[in-house]
């Protein structure tokens, strides 16, 4: 097979997946290790990239993986396997190194090759199928609906709605859910915080805010709409009679205040589901029926909380379901002595509506406060799908945010903190959007709004901005002095390239190359910040060379002696604005043209 020619035909393969399954079929062409390796062991066999290309260009395991099923030595079954993987068209040589590492080095034309599939896929290059149109249900932020977001749900926001791009970049079908929490406490509180402006905007006195309402400047403006609408229609009512209306409508005006905010930072749900219609439609008695149908539910008392001393807890029973026979470290209950269901029991009955929608792989976002909620709710789904269903979910750690390294103040509009929308007028949503991946979602994150405001290294955004900006110009002042060139793409894509060697910007299309794998192994290890730290990187590089170009005329992309050199510069340079174009649209960034 020529791996070389293959890639453009296989454009949904990237060259880590070619090359290895080119590898598996010399061991299963080998008649004394086929009868030995299984299936499982050649999916272990992996394509890596070096950590110094002076190792070589790529590097397999394969010698490592399968020595001890064919009895034979590491570095021995290497040789063999070397001998053979230097058939492979596009292989220059193979070498063992270390305890049976087989590094090789591909051909400058193999390389050149993957020049032209850039070139010929534009941002697209990256995409692949192995999502194979499987559904996947992807539920972030769900914040509370009592007011505006804060910084923390624009971390959780930012991952999922990543996340959802990478895995429809690989192939998968992603619906984007939201989740209402429009039952309980919470959203009682937020109907008589609402009542009290309603009170206001009719000409009433409130001086402080009783303890237990919320106090957010946002709620006057709400209070006020509902006064328009009602008039004095609810004065002098009993709350039972007026707090249903009012906090339907505050409901309704703070998922408004919400999405509004989201669709600021660039981010649209397909689908909202609704806790109070759940419960409406009995799902969580048909949750506790099917449970017990299975023998997982039982009228029982839970161990005193280790630790200190709980002032409140009491030995009492409760209906409980037995997540300890799904890996949980303990059996949890679903209704409270007073008979009344937990979060838990309608979380249940969330998960169970996902399922019975068609989403047995279902993954959400949660703040890094309910960690200790995730055994037993991924238990939970086991339960309630039989086994078919699987839960991921994904943490998000807080974010502190800092004005020159010191904490920004409590937001007056809402109350409490900082709310998301502001940072995002301040800062603008490329920027919110990028920062929030420069850290693993479960490390705390520092967003500095001075920082990000600066044009230097140290500023991740503009750095990576600033390497496509220049790559722009440098399109732009090629025109000057070859104004009769053409530099689009196809014309770029048929340029000689035997100018891009080991001297003048190879190890760049090799770096570029290993994008289609950095895409899948963030979709599939759902590490949505893999490809800001890949951009970064390639960005590093990029600036790196064009620095040397300032020192050595013989490595800058535009050569006035000479249009075919250039031709093939400029199609480098263009191939790294492409793929950082690719990877900025997966972040759900603008790439920027000229810097401001």
């Amino acid at each position: 097979m020529n791996i070389g020619n293959s890639i453009v035909h296989t454009r949904k393969m990237n060259i880590y997946n070619n090359l290895s399954k080119e590898i598996q079929r010399i061991v299963m062409s080998n008649g004394e290790l086929a009868k030995l390796v299984t299936p499982e062991l050649l999916e272990r066999i992996n394509i890596d990239p070096p950590k110094d290309f002076k190792f070589g260009d790529l590097s397999t395991n394969a010698a490592l993986i399968l020595a001890k099923s064919v009895k034979k030595n590491p570095r021995d079954l290497g040789a063999v396997l070397a001998r053979e993987i230097e058939r492979i068209e596009g292989v220059a040589s193979a070498e063992v190194a270390g305890p049976g590492f087989i590094n090789f080095r591909m051909a400058e034309t193999f390389w050149h090759q993957q020049l032209i599939e850039i070139l010929n896929s534009g941002i697209s290059y990256g995409r692949s199928d192995i999502g194979n149109n499987k559904n996947v249900n992807i539920e972030y932020v769900s914040a509370n609906p009592t007011g505006p977001m804060h910084v923390g749900h624009g971390r959780g926001a930012v991952l999922g709605d990543v996340l959802a791009n990478l895995l429809e970049k690989v192939g998968y079908e992603v619906t984007r859910e939201y989740y209402i929490n429009d039952a309980g406490a919470q959203v009682d509180t937020l109907g008589r915080s609402v009542f009290l402006r309603y009170r206001e905007a009719l000409g009433e006195t409130i001086n402080e805010i009783p303890e237990g309402l919320y106090p957010g400047d946002y709620l006057r403006e709400t209070g006020k709409k509902f006064a328009k609408i009602h008039g004095d229609k609810w004065i002098g009512t009993k709350e039972d009679e007026w707090l249903p209306v009012v906090r339907f409508f505050a409901i309704e005006e703070m998922m408004s205040l919400i999405q509004e905010d989201l669709a600021a930072l660039g981010v649209r749900h397909q689908t909202f589901t609704s806790e109070r219609s759940l419960i409406e439609k009995s799902s969580i008695n048909e949750v506790f029926e099917e449970l017990k149908q299975q023998g997982l539910t039982y009228q029982g008392v839970l161990e005193r909380p280790k630790g200190a001393e709980v002032e409140d807890w009491e030995e009492r029973e409760q209906l409980l379901f037995a997540a300890s026979k799904f890996g949980d470290d303990g059996d949890r209950p679903l209704q409270k002595s007073d008979g009344s269901n937990t979060y838990f029991a309608a979380d249940i009955a969330y998960h169970r509506d996902k399922y019975r929608r068609g989403f047995d792989q279902m993954i959400d976002i949660w703040g890094a406060d309910h960690k200790g909620y995730v055994t037993r709710m991924q238990a939970a789904v086991q339960a309630i799908t039989r086994g078919k269903g699987l839960l991921d979910v994904k943490l998000c750690n807080l974010v502190n945010l800092l004005d020159n390294g010191t904490p920004v103040k409590m937001s007056k509009r809402s109350g409490t903190f900082v709310t998301l929308r502001e940072v995002i007028d301040l800062v603008g949503k490329d920027v919110v959007r990028f920062i929030m991946l420069t850290r693993n979602n479960e490390a705390l994150l520092d967003f500095d709004v001075s920082k990000v405001k600066d044009q230097s290294k140290d500023n991740p955004i503009f750095y990576v901005q600033y390497a496509h900006a220049r790559i722009c110009s440098i399109l732009r002042n090629v025109k000057e002095i070859f104004p009769d060139l053409n530099i689009d793409d196809p014309a770029l894509a048929a340029a000689n390239f035997s100018e891009i060697n080991e001297g003048s910007g190879l190890d760049f299309v090799k770096i570029l190359a290993n994008w289609p794998r950095v895409v899948e192994g963030a979709a599939l290890s759902g590490e949505p910040h893999r490809i800001v730290f890949y951009l970064q990187d390639i960005a590093a590089s990029f600036h790196a060379f064009w620095n040397r170009g300032n020192d050595d005329e013989t490595l800058r992309f535009i050569v006035p002696g000479s249009a075919d050199k250039t031709v093939a510069r400029i199609a480098l340079a263009r191939s790294v604005a492409i793929v950082i174009s690719s990877g900025l649209s997966v972040i759900g960034v603008e790439p920027v043209r000229e810097m401001r």
